[in-house]
């Protein structure tokens, strides 16, 4: 029984991918990048201003990955090519990232630039990495192969965020010649980072052989009939359509969250240090929160976890607007951490269960069509509220809008 319910090496492979790129999501989206691009690359810019341009942007980039991602995943699925579109993607998020490092101060264009592309990178290389998980977990194990990919993400994130964290409030332990310098060099990190954690599943996974791989076919054009396929049927999978349209918005509130948190925490005051140490907090919470989570979907089911977690989010929403300090910055970081990861990973191993297998990356790209086209919304509306009226609290509670219909929806699923 024991043997049994050990993982593979091929889904630990897999899962260290997690580990590879989410120092991206640690270092580069949630925590230095808002509160850096506001003090050193757009410091000529008001607060309101520049939290404007990173949710346009974030909005921009989501809408892009959303266009983008069913044509990429069914061109995946039609041609066998997940590792070589992951790579594409994971390489251009790294360099990408490894380029903020050379921006000069001021040059806020250019920051914008290069981390769009470094969100492109990393949204786009987890369409594939979210659809290879079909070919390293069987459907009993897919929950915890899933959960131990964020698992590993909050861990290994965690780690180079911690570091990063100690080289911006101690730069001269490491030669530095002051926190931007550091928060500089820790973009760098991140690109190095990525690039040698992702060579266990690069190297080491090998892609399911599908009957149905269309092998004598022109890639290109058995891509856009598998879509148009896939977009016509879709209809006929009740649980599938009912789940995204779920996801589509409770998604969209976590991700906004995720974007927006230290820019909403320096609108109202907080200091760079303590929302960059809190977020620390967010991280080692995380790792066995969803660890967790995993174990608990199994045993009390996927809507029953994924309530749970939509519920502390409203919470966490109603709590935030009225937050003005740095102690109830805390609070609400111990707090997502306890289901942020969850969230994501029951919903990735929920879905993957009510698609056809043999169509596994079409299908997550529309989930993630739905997930990145969410990310479209939520950013720019809870930037865009806070700048025309004026109140950072007015935008975050706007994200009630979507996480309420969401949780509704989610118990609108069939269970048979």
């Amino acid at each position: 029984m024991e043997r049994q319910r050990k993982l593979s090496k091929k889904a630990w492979k897999w899962a260290f991918y997690d580990w590879a790129n989410s120092g991206f999501a640690t270092t580069v989206m949630a925590g230095f990048f808002p509160i850096f691009f506001k003090s050193y690359w757009a410091g000529n810019l008001d607060a309101a201003e520049s939290t404007f341009v990173i949710g346009s942007v974030n909005s921009l980039i989501g809408l892009l990955i959303a266009i983008s991602a069913p044509i990429l995943g069914a061109i995946a699925d039609a041609g066998k090519t997940k590792k070589k579109f992951l790579f594409i993607f994971a390489t251009l998020g790294i360099l990408a990232t490894g380029y903020l490092f050379f921006i000069p101060e001021s040059s806020w264009k250019l920051a914008v630039l290069f981390y769009g592309l470094g969100v492109i990178g990393f949204s786009g290389g987890n369409i594939f990495y979210d659809a290879l998980i079909v070919s390293v977990s069987s459907p009993k194990e897919r929950n915890k192969t899933s959960s131990l990919g964020f698992s590993l993400g909050y861990l290994g994130g965690g780690i180079l965020f911690l570091l990063n964290v100690i080289m911006y409030l101690n730069p001269e332990w490491f030669g530095l010649s002051g926190p931007a310098d550091a928060v500089l060099w820790s973009f760098m990190s991140v690109a190095i980072w990525w690039l040698i954690f992702s060579m266990p599943l690069l190297l080491g996974v090998k892609e399911r052989e599908d009957s149905s791989v269309y092998k004598n076919k022109n890639v290109i054009s058995t891509a856009f009939s598998n879509l148009l396929s896939t977009a016509k049927s879709v209809r006929n999978y009740k649980k599938v359509v009912i789940f995204l349209l779920a996801y589509f918005l409770y998604m969209d509130g976590v991700d906004t969250i995720i974007r927006m948190a230290t820019s909403y925490g320096s609108d109202i005051g907080l200091s760079a240090s303590s929302m960059i140490s809190a977020l620390l907090l967010t991280q080692f919470i995380g790792f066995p929160a969803t660890l967790v989570f995993g174990f608990y979907a199994d045993k009390f089911g996927y809507k029953e976890s994924l309530t749970f977690a939509i519920i502390v989010y409203i919470g966490v929403v109603l709590f935030s607007s009225q937050m003005d300090t740095a102690q109830e910055f805390f609070i609400v970081a111990g707090i997502i951490g306890l289901v942020q990861g969850g969230v994501q990973a029951i919903s990735r191993s929920y879905f993957s269960n009510l698609i056809p297998q043999e169509k596994a990356a079409e299908f997550f790209g529309f989930y993630n069509f739905i997930g990145k086209s969410s990310v479209f919304l939520g950013p720019f509306m809870v930037s865009g509220i806070a700048l025309l009226t004026g109140s950072p609290s007015f935008g975050i509670l706007s994200l009630l809008i979507l996480f309420i219909p969401g949780l509704i929806l989610l118990w609108k699923i069939p269970d048979n």
